[in-house]
């Protein structure tokens, strides 16, 4: 196993990091006890309590573990008393205080473990990290926010839990925090982090997005069904919540889906 995620001391868009308060960072024996208490999860590997430990090789320095969650191995890296990782950078953020107090953390990276290589974005393979996650905030009461990178968020621990475990039971996808939304130039609202579910990305064209609070609730309603269906292959005709009609087309290039009242 080789350190691919971390490039000229920043994280590379990968996995997830957990934001502990300073100095709160769990050693890897609180998290074989957060294994005995997950029925969920399994401690597969630790190299720091192993003979012959790997921990240096893999990655680079820094203290980690292996664990088991429906049949998924991930690697959580950066535990005490080792180095932290590095905090992804952050624009968004969601229930949670500003980028200062996010700087005043410490981070460990929750990545998927080398056999889920290429699969990465695959359904489950997305469910099982996302909920991984959501299983060590609900479990360490330090744990005060996730870096989700793909969306360049931060997100406030009560709202991560509570979104991700509505989805995870059902719900709706949980777009404010797993997607994030910008204005160009243009006056378009666009989302950000949607590629990484379905491959493209959700644009609202000037017209729609005057109201950036009614474009923003409908980029919602749009993108949870844009999850559910993987995304378009062509042009879709969807009802908008006030019943109008909208278009949804694919960009040249395939990767942007704008939308247009029709």
């Amino acid at each position: 196993m080789r350190l691919d995620e971390f490039e000229s001391g920043h994280a590379v868009a990968k996995g997830i990091s957990l934001l502990f308060a300073s100095g709160k960072r769990p050693v890897s024996g609180a998290i074989a006890e957060f294994a005995a208490r997950c029925p969920d999860v399994s401690l597969t590997h630790d190299p720091a309590g192993s003979h012959h430990s790997d921990e240096g090789e893999s990655f680079d320095g820094r203290r980690w573990v292996e664990l088991l969650r429906s049949g998924l191995t991930f690697d959580l890296v950066g535990l005490a008393p080792g180095e932290p990782t590095q905090i992804p950078e952050t624009e968004h953020c969601f229930d949670f205080p500003d980028r200062e107090t996010l700087l005043s953390c410490e981070a460990l990276q929750l990545l998927h473990g080398p056999h889920l290589a290429g699969g990465e974005h695959s359904p489950p393979v997305v469910r099982g990290l996302l909920a991984l996650a959501r299983d060590l905030v609900h479990h360490f009461e330090h744990l005060q926010a996730v870096a989700w990178p793909q969306s360049r968020s931060v997100i406030g621990r009560r709202y991560f839990e509570s979104t991700i475990t509505a989805w995870l039971d059902g719900g709706a996808f949980p777009a404010l925090g797993l997607t994030a939304f910008a204005q160009t130039d243009e006056g378009a609202l666009q989302s950000l982090g949607l590629e990484y579910f379905i491959g493209q990305e959700l644009c609202l064209e000037p017209a729609l997005a005057y109201d950036k609070v009614a474009a923003t609730r409908l980029a919602i309603r749009l993108i949870n069904q844009l999850v559910l269906m993987g995304g378009i292959t062509g042009e879709e005709h969807v009802m908008a919540p006030d019943g109008s009609s909208l278009i949804l087309r694919l960009s040249d290039d395939r990767r942007l889906i704008r939308v247009w009242n029709e």
